[in-house]
């Protein structure tokens, strides 16, 4: 059920709508900055197809349920309480779904309504824009408050002789409101797991079987802490600094050299979100409401320096410990906690001619890499 574009509401899922396609497009391109030399792009890609799903159940949802909000004035996305409601459903949607006659029977009832009672059968409408919003949650995956860890990478450190693990798992911030996506390159020192992938002369070892990607970390004895220890650690309050930090004390035997996280927002609508007056003065110009949009995201990125060998001494023993690189000569990057970062911003054409036209397009965007859509191209680096 398509909420009607001429209203707010339908606006703004015009707008995310278009937003995230562009932001698929832009992915899409292997050429795109994400791509070179990192897999940024590659992971971001599944957990922006949850994110769409959501967007699609929301829209489906408002045909039966008044209330709908969004965070207008900080990040653009819908507030928390909507995550949350969207994974409760998910979880009830078969037991609701038997509850609720088939498709074909409220289309019936619905003609036999307007013939008896030559009237609008809201009633059953509501009752069909529920049944077409449960099959739609139980069709595919949302983006859910914490999405589990899931190992996508698996090489050998030869120096180390360790094998690395690169992991990747999403949360949505319930106080800022911001989807998340992480990954995380991690060494493992575990005795038994480098014995049996790692051959003598520092190679994966080709006998051992693993089919990527694998739920959870590829460690078995420690997966089910690391699950724990990432739901607990991916609140947008820490800094990815704190989180590696965090990991790296936590366990003895994981070693994090990479921690990477994805932000995507703030997003902004014009005549919807507010929280930028000038972005939304500039958008609000824009013949095409569709295009009136501007969609925001930060990859951060913390990495290892150095490790600290371990201590063995006569009564204790010190595990090894990473030195974690923070840019101090920058002091956006001291305040995120970060070695480095990277601002994107997703414009429609449109949209970025406006902002040009009215002389602000430098200060809007600073130290912004901008990719402007135009048809079915992203141009980058305007």
């Amino acid at each position: 059920m398509k909420v009607a574009a001429s209203s707010a509401v339908g606006q703004y899922f015009a707008s995310i709508h278009a937003a995230l396609a562009g932001l698929e497009l832009f992915l899409g391109d292997r050429n795109s900055p994400l791509y070179r030399n990192t897999v940024v792009g590659e992971v971001i890609v599944p957990y922006l197809g949850r994110l769409k799903a959501s967007i699609d159940c929301w829209e489906n949802r408002i045909g039966f349920v008044d209330q709908f909000r969004i965070s207008r004035a900080e990040s653009g996305f819908p507030v928390f309480q909507n995550v949350l409601e969207l994974e409760n459903d998910r979880q009830t949607a078969a037991k609701r779904l038997a509850d609720i006659p088939s498709a074909d029977a409220l289309r019936e009832e619905m003609v036999d309504f307007v013939l008896r009672q030559k009237a609008f059968p809201e009633a059953l409408q509501a009752r069909m824009a529920e049944r077409l919003y449960l099959e739609q949650i139980g069709k595919g995956e949302i983006f859910s408050p914490f999405i589990l860890p899931e190992t996508i990478r698996v090489a050998v450190n030869s120096k180390t002789m360790r094998p690395y693990y690169v992991v990747s798992w999403g949360a949505f911030d319930g106080t800022s409101t911001l989807p998340m996506v992480y990954m995380a390159t991690i060494e493992d020192s575990s005795e038994k797991i480098v014995e049996m992938l790692v051959t003598e002369d520092g190679k994966l070892n080709p006998q051992v079987e693993i089919p990527l990607p694998v739920g959870g970390l590829l460690n078995p004895d420690l997966a089910s802490r690391f699950d724990d220890f990432a739901s607990k650690n991916s609140s947008y309050s820490l800094t990815p600094v704190t989180i590696a930090t965090n990991l790296d004390k936590d366990f003895d035997e994981l070693h994090p050299k990479q921690l990477r996280r994805i932000v995507l927002g703030p997003f902004y609508s014009a005549g919807i979100t507010e929280n930028n007056a000038r972005i939304n003065d500039i958008l609000s110009k824009v013949r095409k409401t569709e295009n009136a949009w501007l969609l925001t995201w930060t990859v951060q990125e913390v990495f290892s320096k150095a490790e600290r060998p371990a201590k063995r001494g006569f009564w204790s023993t010190t595990p090894a410990q990473e030195e974690f690189h923070i840019d101090t000569a920058n002091l956006e990057a001291t305040r995120m906690g970060v070695s480095s970062y990277e601002k994107h911003a997703l414009v429609p054409h449109d949209a970025y001619q406006a902002l040009y036209a009215a002389g602000e397009a430098e200060q809007v965007f600073g130290d912004y890499k901008v990719h402007v859509i135009s048809g079915n191209q992203v141009v980058s680096e305007v």
